[in-house]
């Protein structure tokens, strides 16, 4: 399902965070188009968190990387990262509400970031949206091999430590297959996106910093919280 806005309408983050608590996301038709459609599709991208699987080629890389992760350092430079196109993405679905909006989110702790750097060039990273013990993950891009993978597995790391219960992926890629995701219906999510709000995960995870070996066994192994 899909419903487009008049380009005038004012989405405010208060709006946005009410229509991800309904299982609305918006996403716009392309980087030119000021309007956004609001998208409640049929069937929902989710990682279950207790069974995120890591192939064992990415968990070597996960562990040795020289990469540097760090979470919620720059998010103006991760969305642009996510919108730049590149050789599989010629175009891009975010437009400048979406920067707008979004970074708004960031501004009142309700968006954040995995980041991937290589010295101090950004090479990889993702962002999505925080709400309740729910994690709507939004965008993704890499520059070197791996590096959106390695984010992704920081940040099931961090949602584990911080007690979240839901990832949200949107959709279902080959992409995200790799990592256990599955496909759910809408009744079904709504069902778990219910219980998801009922209360709040810990937004602290986002500032513990790990090594590659730390985040793989927090994401893939140990059931304990991160301190």
């Amino acid at each position: 399902m899909a419903s487009r806005d008049n380009a005038q309408v004012e989405i405010t983050p208060e709006v946005l965070l009410k229509a991800y608590a309904c299982g609305i996301f918006p996403m716009a038709e392309n980087a030119d188009d000021p309007a956004l459609y609001w998208i409640e599709p049929e069937k929902r991208g989710i990682i279950p968190l207790d069974t995120f699987h890591v192939p064992s080629r990415l968990a070597r890389t996960v562990r040795t990387t020289p990469f540097t992760v760090v979470c919620d350092r720059d998010f103006p430079a991760v969305i642009a990262g996510c919108s730049a196109p590149g050789p599989k993405r010629a175009r891009t679905w975010i437009n400048a509400r979406i920067r707008q909006l979004y970074g708004a989110l960031f501004e009142i702790g309700h968006c954040h970031t995995v980041e991937v750097y290589d010295g101090t060039a950004l090479v990889g990273g993702l962002y999505g949206v925080s709400l309740g013990r729910a994690f709507f993950g939004e965008s993704m891009f890499h520059l070197a091999r791996d590096a959106s993978k390695i984010a992704l597995v920081h940040l099931v790391a961090r949602l584990r430590a911080g007690g979240y219960r839901l990832l949200d992926t949107q959709y279902l890629t080959d992409h995200l297959k790799m990592f256990g995701t599955t496909e759910i219906s809408r009744a079904r999510y709504q069902r778990e996106l219910a219980k998801a709000m009922r209360d709040e995960a810990d937004p602290a995870a986002f500032a513990v910093t790990l090594s590659g070996a730390q985040a793989l066994h927090a994401a893939v192994l140990a059931d304990e919280r991160l301190r």
